[in-house]
């Protein structure tokens, strides 16, 4: 991992810190920004997210697809933890914590915005970060580009149908043509540029110059975009968080359990079904890991800059890194015994 990724937790909770102060010295004139919209999408966070997103675009290769039968059985587990599991049981968690357990401190109305977070988090499966997972857990590279390219595949099919039910299941209203909006922005967009670009790049300079010099000068792009995004979503948020600041450790609870619950589901699963550790591994850090950028921008889209459920994704941010090292170090562990 890079110097930005090992430390990406840090400088999440120095954004925190910065956007609030940003948020209490400018006061009622940054509520400016927030009104730059075309049809509920805020046009500065769009554009932030995008440059998050376009980065790890550029590393989907679809041509990888013709792979897979060489390792059906992987990308089929992956799958089904990915989209007849995962959102599911963390609509779950979600409902029973936020809903039930923390009714004496929740309102019903921020529940519900809460829920809506995770929901859109759960329904993102991880398609970048997940490349670093199964570098460091020593998974098979193939399988991993595999299963990340049938994935954005996926996002574009079912995205939208499984957060529409889900939402739906809780009376949360649904902006459909927002919620289409977004994922043509924030996923097919930067989907086709991103192919269009490996395809041209490749065919001009070679596989070892797009891999080893042009890829490597996005990461500083999308992490940066990342935090200023971060630090513009506090400035929002940051009255209420100094208001409730135990808000932040009650959204973490739920999507702390749920990502440990997941992992465990996918490599046990994985091992009892017969697949190889150099699979199994990044297939459980895949089922594990979230799609952060894209829950994150959805639920600006949705819901807003000062919304509870943007504020959900935002924690997501927060704890993917230590979470998922824990799970790394949990699978290099288990590896001689696996």
């Amino acid at each position: 991992m890079d110097f930005f990724e090992r430390f990406l937790t840090v400088w999440v909770l120095l954004c925190i810190a910065i956007g609030i102060g940003v948020g209490w010295l400018a006061g009622d004139s940054i509520q400016v920004i927030s009104d730059w919209e075309i049809y509920r999408v805020n046009i500065p966070v769009a554009i932030l997210i995008w440059l998050m997103i376009y980065p790890m675009m550029l590393q989907v290769d679809f041509a990888s697809l013709k792979e897979i039968g060489k390792s059906p059985k992987g990308v089929v587990w992956t799958v089904i933890i990915n989209w007849a599991i995962k959102p599911f049981t963390m609509a779950f968690f979600a409902w029973i914590f936020f809903d039930k357990l923390y009714a004496a401190w929740l309102s019903p109305e921020l529940a519900d915005q809460y829920i809506a977070g995770a929901i859109l988090l759960g329904a993102a499966p991880c398609t970048a970060m997940v490349f670093v997972w199964s570098y460091l857990s020593d998974g098979d590279p193939n399988y991993t580009l595999v299963q990340v390219s049938v994935n954005d595949i996926l996002i574009l099919i079912l995205f939208i149908p499984i957060v529409g039910l889900l939402l739906g299941i809780t009376d949360i209203s649904i902006p459909w043509e927002t919620l289409a909006a977004s994922v043509i922005v924030f996923v097919v967009i930067p989907l086709v540029a991103g192919y269009l670009t490996h395809k041209i790049a490749i065919s001009r300079k070679g596989k070892e110059w797009y891999t080893g010099t042009f890829l490597p000068r996005f990461k500083p792009l999308s992490v940066s975009a990342l935090l200023v995004t971060l630090v513009l979503l506090f400035a929002y948020q940051g009255e209420r968080i100094i208001a409730q600041p135990v808000d932040i450790l009650l959204i973490a609870v739920p999507l702390l359990i749920q990502t440990y619950f997941i992992f465990v589901i996918a490599w046990y699963g994985g091992k009892w079904i017969g697949l190889p550790y150099q699979v199994c591994a990044p297939g459980s850090m895949i089922g594990a890991s979230n799609f952060f950028e894209l829950a994150v921008a959805v639920a600006i889209a949705l819901f807003g800059l000062q919304s509870g459920a943007a504020l959900v994704t935002v924690v997501g941010v927060l704890i993917e890194v230590p979470v998922m090292l824990s799970l790394v170090r949990f699978a290099n562990r288990s590896r001689a015994g696996y």
